[in-house]
């Protein structure tokens, strides 16, 4: 198997707030594998939350005994293993990111390599460079589905939709990717609290 950076819980069904996302750390403080910290958030539109659980160390951790706390504690819950693939500091890298965007998404056979070309040499970088955008960064599910998640974190709501961000959407090279991508999933989270582990 890959090493693995960042474990993503999915809470189907939810919406966690701080105080969940302490029981959850405590819950699994002796299940998971060692950790830096949990990132938790809540999807806006929708009721469901992302916790992401980063590793101490990247690699290949048993998860056996987590998946089973999960089961007992977070039924419906879903557990992937991700495996960083870039990560790019913000034009409004420092400042507080209460958002959180994630774009995830399979991609049609063939199609690959150009994917991935767009997103690390274009598109990336180029939300990266909008004003509003703290990080961006891209993970991927080695043997899971969908494969690949882009995170936006964010100044404001509006960063995303202002008319630089859109300015970067609408590249000859975004019309041309866009259609390789399969059951695209996006969503908007606010964030709900990190702890250091």
């Amino acid at each position: 198997m890959t090493s693995i950076d960042v474990l993503l819980l999915k809470l189907p069904a939810r919406r966690i707030d701080a105080a969940g996302v302490r029981e959850l750390a405590a819950a699994l403080r002796d299940v998971a594998p060692p950790l830096r910290h949990i990132a938790a958030h809540a999807a806006i539109e929708s009721v469901e939350s992302y916790v992401y659980l980063a590793l101490r160390q990247p690699g290949v951790p048993h998860l056996g005994p987590l998946q089973d706390a999960l089961a007992r504690t977070e039924p419906g819950a879903q557990l992937m293993p991700l495996q960083m693939m870039m990560s790019v500091a913000g034009a409004s890298a420092g400042q507080p990111a209460p958002f959180h965007y994630v774009v995830e998404t399979d991609v049609a056979q063939g199609g690959e390599d150009d994917l991935n070309a767009w997103y690390d040499q274009e598109h990336l970088p180029g939300l990266a460079s909008v004003p509003g955008t703290v990080l961006a960064q891209r993970l991927s599910d080695p043997t899971g589905s969908p494969r690949y998640h882009a995170l936006y974190e964010l100044e404001t709501q509006e960063t995303f939709g202002s008319p630089a961000w859109l300015k970067v959407r609408a590249s000859p090279w975004s019309d041309r990717v866009r259609p390789l991508f399969r059951n695209p999933k996006r969503t908007m989270f606010h964030h709900v609290l990190t702890m250091e582990l």
